[in-house]
């Protein structure tokens, strides 16, 4: 198996997809955000000083799976046909649990959009709740669904 972002002398570069079919495709990505008990519970009161945490996070969380390629170097920019972010409170974490759908047609995946809608989400759940627990911890990002494109279906155990 070799490493499609560098050419055969090891420089990076974007990898060219030209050759590739365009497909539908979807990736979706998960993550949590673990907090105290009685942060979590200012979230579902809807009291935190800042705002609609959730409300909030989806929106950056969907904002920024639409700028996955001005933050990742070699990303491809895509016309995203869809993005969705599921935020839910568990008091079995404690915490939020964060769920990113993305899908294009198009030549390559949506795998990193849906991670980075994921990781931005957890980080403006935190930046809105930092004042009140600095201890929060962004953990578990991953893909858990990628499917289209010639690899196929792939899905986490």
């Amino acid at each position: 198996m070799s490493l499609t972002h560098f050419d055969p002398k090891g420089d990076a570069h974007m990898v060219d997809v030209s050759s590739k079919s365009q497909t539908h495709r979807v990736a979706v990505a998960e993550g949590t955000v673990l907090m105290l008990a009685e942060t979590l519970l200012l979230v579902q009161a809807g009291s935190a000083k800042k705002g609609d945490v959730l409300g909030v996070a989806r929106l950056a969380g969907i904002m920024a799976a639409k700028r996955t390629a001005d933050l990742i170097p070699l990303c491809h920019p895509l016309p995203l046909t869809h993005v969705a972010l599921e935020l839910e409170p568990d008091p079995a974490l404690p915490g939020v649990r964060i769920t990113a759908t993305v899908e294009t047609d198009g030549k390559t995946g949506v795998e990193m959009e849906a991670l980075t809608a994921v990781g931005v989400a957890a980080l403006t759940v935190y930046d809105m709740l930092k004042a009140v627990d600095r201890a929060m911890r962004i953990d578990g990002i991953r893909v858990i669904l990628k499917d289209g494109g010639k690899s196929g279906r792939y899905e986490a155990r």
